[in-house]
């Protein structure tokens, strides 16, 4: 943050009391909290799902993207708005309707990236490396937002990667019909674009330590986090004494990428990771796939396929959950209706 800024204090409030933080001018509400370890409530931090949102009722603040599809049910008019597309302006006092803690760990910070290394996976998904000025931690499913300069908004991508301390992100994008930075990936796969990049973010991480079995459903590019997960289960030999399952639902089996990795992770295994590739909009009658037969192939809608392959789970399991949020929402539904509490279900929902 640049030191010439000026800080505002911005205190949040909550039934169980508040806290106050600084806020650089530049930067928004949510990530001023964050990377001051208050636990805001948040899932997109980039306007998409609305669950920033707060109630100002004293002080100034400008709404950075005013049509934020996040902001659809606020009441501006009552001083509503999304604290990650919030700048304060003066002192302020917010209303926030979640508990008020203070995390024990490193909050997230900004930094800048340079991307690079573009290379197209499919016709309208893409993997990029973002070399980053100084060096990230983060927990196997996280993302990071990204800005760019003369883009609205910010944009979530989970990393594909993990390691400790790392210099270089590895993430996907999938091209979509009005995406601008999507655009800006595709339309220049020679250049380089400097970015700027908040993170770590999102609470669907991956933990060995909790010592259980855990499924994997991703839909289309939700596939990245899920990545990471795996990198690091296969990193510590996790599948020596636990088993593990990724549903990975896409169109076609033209649409399905990173199928190599996903047969290295599941050959690494000791046979205790299964491996299915869902297709929804093309029927295959064969049941492994022919370049990669440890991989499992399957018709169908992907919810429906995992809640099929699950049904001689053991319901004490983690479930992880990434993809376009109407996907989430349906595979969130039919993971209760199998029995598995919703605690167990774990997702970060942005689009």
């Amino acid at each position: 943050m640049n030191t010439h800024e000026r800080d505002m204090k911005v205190t949040v409030q909550n039934k169980n009391g508040e806290l106050t933080f600084d806020c650089g001018e530049r930067e928004s509400i949510l990530y001023a909290g964050l990377r001051q370890g208050i636990n805001l409530p948040f899932e997109c931090a980039t306007g998409t799902c609305g669950t920033c949102r707060a109630r100002v009722t004293s002080g100034d603040v400008d709404v950075r993207w005013k049509d934020a599809p996040g902001g659809a049910r606020l009441k501006p008019d009552k001083g509503d708005i999304l604290m990650c597309q919030a700048r304060a302006r003066s002192d302020c006092l917010l209303r926030v309707p979640s508990e008020l803690v203070i995390a024990d760990t490193a909050g997230p910070a900004m930094r800048r990236g340079i991307i690079r290394g573009l290379r197209p996976l499919t016709n309208d998904v893409m993997h990029f490396d973002l070399h980053l000025t100084s060096p990230m931690s983060f927990q196997a499913g996280q993302f990071v937002v990204l800005e760019a300069a003369g883009i609205a908004g910010g944009r979530a991508y989970s990393m594909v990667n993990f390691a400790n301390d790392v210099e270089r992100l590895a993430l996907v994008v999938k091209r979509k019909p009005g995406g601008r930075f999507g655009d800006l990936l595709f339309d220049n796969l020679s250049g380089e674009a400097e970015v700027e990049v908040f993170g770590p973010l999102g609470r669907a991480v991956f933990r060995p330590e909790e010592d259980r079995n855990f499924v994997c459903i991703a839909g289309g590019s939700g596939i990245a986090g899920m990545m990471s997960i795996l990198e690091c289960a296969t990193q510590v030999d996790y599948f020596r004494n636990h088993k593990g399952a990724l549903f990975f639902g896409v169109r076609t089996l033209a649409d399905a990428f990173y199928l190599e990795q996903l047969s290295r992770y599941a050959a690494a295994s000791h046979g205790n990771l299964d491996v299915t590739v869902a297709l929804s909009d093309e029927t295959i009658g064969a049941k492994l796939h022919a370049e990669f037969p440890i991989l499992k192939l399957a018709n169908g809608m992907v919810h429906e396929v995992a809640a099929k392959g699950m049904a001689e789970w053991d319901r004490n399991v983690i479930a992880y959950v990434a993809g376009p949020p109407i996907m989430v929402d349906s595979t969130i539904r039919s993971l209760i209706v199998g029995g598995i509490p919703i605690k167990d279900i774990r997702y970060d929902k942005f689009s």
